[in-house]
């Protein structure tokens, strides 16, 4: 399970850049009550999103030369330069070299074997977010990939993380865990890109799952807000209804109402 109890491999940050950080203050605002608050006049913009005083994720406004819309999850790193150095010895490749967020942490932006960014935060004073696995909150990450051996090999190599086969209706799911806590630590899973069409045409990525009380209400609410749907509401058992959605602005997301695990 996501928890802010952090351990090294478990994701710890996301946030989202955007071509308009107003207008997706107002979506997000409107979808889940977050509130956006500047970091203040050196961040270049970069701000927190947040949830009854608690920071549930950061963005900030981006340029099309820095890529799409989008959300990037972070990863805990006890040391991001030795990630670094670890994910371009395993065939990845380093985005933005690790640097200091003023003295809140180490960040940098990477991509796996197959070209998909992700980050790292190496915590100091900001540990992470403040809340996960509550509505309005973080609760799952999930990978779609061309090659699940190949990313499985390549995160255990980067981040330490394992991976277990679950099985469910129709085939079967990769999970994925820190070294620490094991498997009552998993927090995201791995998707073969061929097993989606839609995924597939969109290309590789790692999606977050937000947390929700009421999955058809937040898709509806998303639309009215300028948002898109690209899988609606969809109930799996065991797992909870879930639908994967589009900010305004072309940034990819996930919502789930989970149901209660014994």
């Amino acid at each position: 399970m996501l928890t802010t109890r952090f351990v090294n491999g478990a994701p710890n940050w996301l946030d989202v850049g955007t071509s308009d950080i107003e207008g997706a203050t107002s979506f997000y605002g409107g979808l889940f009550g977050w509130r956006f608050q500047s970091a203040g006049p050196d961040a270049g913009g970069y701000g927190f999103f947040q949830l009854d005083g608690k920071t549930v994720a950061g963005g900030m406004q981006t340029t099309p030369e820095q890529g799409p819309p989008s959300w990037t999850v972070y990863f805990q790193s006890a040391d991001a330069q030795a990630t670094a150095k670890a994910a371009e010895g395993a065939h990845g490749s380093v985005l933005l070299q690790p640097m200091d967020v003023m003295g809140q942490g180490h960040m940098a932006v990477l991509a796996d074997q197959a070209g998909v960014p992700f980050g790292l935060w190496q915590p100091a004073l900001t540990k992470g977010v403040d809340k996960a696995n509550e509505p309005g909150s973080l609760c799952w990450v999930e990978l779609y990939t061309p090659d699940i051996a190949a990313a499985a090999a390549f995160y255990h190599q980067v981040l330490g993380l394992e991976t277990s086969a679950m099985p469910f209706p129709g085939g079967t799911y990769t999970c994925v865990n820190p070294t620490e806590g094991g498997e009552d630590a998993m927090f995201g899973g791995m998707v073969p890109l061929a097993d989606d069409p839609a995924e597939a045409e969109a290309g590789a990525y790692w999606l977050p799952y937000f947390e929700v009380e009421d999955t058809d209400a937040v898709v509806e609410k998303a639309q009215q807000l300028g948002g898109k749907v690209r899988m609606p509401a969809t109930s799996m058992e065991g797992v909870g209804r879930m639908a994967k959605l589009t900010d305004p602005y072309g940034a990819r997301f996930a919502v789930i109402k989970s149901e209660p695990q014994a």
